[in-house]
């Protein structure tokens, strides 16, 4: 599809709508507002893909390498069954294939920073005046795009950073967070490149993901090499299908068989409510206690449905005396484990629980919350982290939009923003050309400023006219965050 027509309907004829003799519109993706309590900064990613897939690989094999006249009479075809009798033309479209690549400048700061609600992550305008028209035709390919990883990732973030607080007072290996967050969203979003994009800002804070092409699209796009580095890893596991197979009756069996015969060393992860979990735990596990013990690896047992602050920590209202007691005191009374010098208990290294149904952060802290009040460490569970997380927001979540806040019009520059009268002051934007300072570790905006300030600050050069200027690595923007 020629990428011109990735776009609102409404963006098309905006050329026109300019006043005469204007040569430059310059704008900002900025998060406008925060809708997660306590999260007033958002990290930013996703801008090297957008260059990449849609400016460099999508206008280059879709629209600068086909024939003009194909990409026009295509384009016409489009907009006038679209908009019925109009005059938006195609003398701009061929203009843009006449010159061959993208004429814009995109200035950004680094991907993987935290940036302050109302601080711009990255600004754009055209290069060549008579393409002014581009820079906001850009804004819807642009906001469908960037919104999800930036919200994925710093929602990912609030995670890390949870799992880490409690590693640090109740773990022997905090390094274990890196994979105690796990991403089993991809069959929950809105496609795949939802999926992915979302997974990717996931694996900026974590290792553990079941999203297979986010490593793929990290090495095409990021720049990361899966021999050289730990992109994204999992482990076998099951499924109800497969348990279900080896029928109710001979679950007994199909567990023996897992930890046996098909996989007798390394991690497996079984689902093990398919039926009823708390005679897996009562009565198999402590059935096969030998053969967890004798393997070289861990068996980690996976609840899936339920409450799982009351699965995992237990449940003291509970009719069953196994819920009461949760999946992990019940692991810990058959296999046992050590007492580290924190003063809580970690399970035996050849047993874990997975636990990967509609986890939240509110969750997640109260799990870790009841393991520690239980005397168990945190990093005795490992955290599901799928659509219910990920797949809840909106571009709204952080309020992200894309805003004109200069222009030049007959060689004269105009200040321009907007500040409904009706709002509540989330949708003022900026005013004039903008310049971002760091102070004290924070992005600061400066809006009304000159070229030479505009030219100054922590915005980079990363794209201008058809050429990636700066071509980031995963690795890079994972110590960053």
């Amino acid at each position: 599809m020629n990428p011109l027509l990735y776009t609102d309907g409404y963006k098309v004829d905006h050329r026109r709508q300019y006043p005469e003799n204007t040569s430059l519109v310059y704008s900002n993706w900025t998060p406008r507002k925060s809708r997660i309590q306590g999260v007033d900064k958002v990290v930013f990613f996703g801008l090297q893909y957008f260059i990449k897939k849609y400016i460099l690989e999508e206008f280059r094999h879709h629209f600068f390498n086909r024939p003009k006249e194909e990409v026009c009479a295509s384009y016409s075809k489009r907009i006038n069954n679209y908009l019925g009798a109009n005059q938006v033309g195609i003398e701009h479209i061929a203009a843009l294939h006449d010159l061959g690549y993208i004429p814009m400048v995109i200035k950004a700061l680094p991907e993987g920073v935290e940036v302050p609600i109302r601080v711009p992550m990255f600004t754009m305008y055209n290069t060549l005046p008579e393409f002014f028209w581009l820079t906001n035709y850009f804004e819807t390919l642009l906001s469908t795009t960037i919104w999800l990883p930036c919200n994925s990732a710093t929602i990912a973030k609030q995670y890390r950073q949870l799992l880490d607080t409690y590693a640090e007072q109740t773990a022997s290996t905090p390094e274990m967070v890196a994979w105690q967050g796990h991403d089993f969203s991809m069959r929950g979003m809105a496609g795949l490149e939802a999926a992915v994009l979302s997974a990717t800002g996931h694996l900026l804070h974590f290792t553990g993901t079941d999203t297979i092409p986010a490593i793929d699209f990290l090495e095409h796009y990021y720049n990361a090499d899966e021999d050289k580095e730990l992109i994204g890893g999992s482990v076998a596991a099951t499924e109800h299908s497969v348990m279900c197979m080896g029928t109710n009756s001979g679950e007994l069996a199909t567990f023996k068989r897992l930890i046996t015969e098909i996989y007798p060393s390394g991690i497996v992860s079984i689902v093990s409510d398919t039926w009823d979990l708390w005679k897996v735990l009562t009565e198999y596990l402590p059935t096969l206690k030998k053969e967890v013990l004798n393997r070289d690896g861990k068996v980690v047992i996976r609840p899936d449905s339920g409450d799982p602050v009351a699965i995992i920590c237990g449940d003291p209202d509970a009719e069953h005396p196994a819920a009461q007691k949760g999946v992990v005191q019940l692991l810990w009374d058959i296999f046992g484990g050590t007492t580290n010098t924190k003063g809580y208990k970690e399970l035996d290294a050849h047993i874990g629980a997975i636990y990967g149904d509609s986890i939240t952060l509110e969750r997640a802290e109260r799990i870790c919350k009841g393991l520690a009040q239980k005397g168990f460490a945190s990093t005795n569970v490992v955290l599901g982290i799928g659509s219910f997380t990920y797949q809840y927001n909106t571009r709204d979540t952080f309020g992200f939009a894309m805003k004109a806040t200069y222009g030049e019009v007959a060689g004269e520059g105009r200040e321009i923003y907007k500040d409904p009268i009706t709002d509540d002051g989330t949708k003022k934007s900026a005013k004039g050309l903008l310049k971002i300072t760091l102070d004290n570790g924070n992005y600061q905006l400066h809006d009304q400023v000159s070229w030479d300030e505009e030219q100054q600050g922590e915005l980079r050069e990363v794209f201008r006219d058809g050429q990636l200027l700066i071509d980031d690595s995963l690795s890079n923007i994972r110590k960053r965050c």
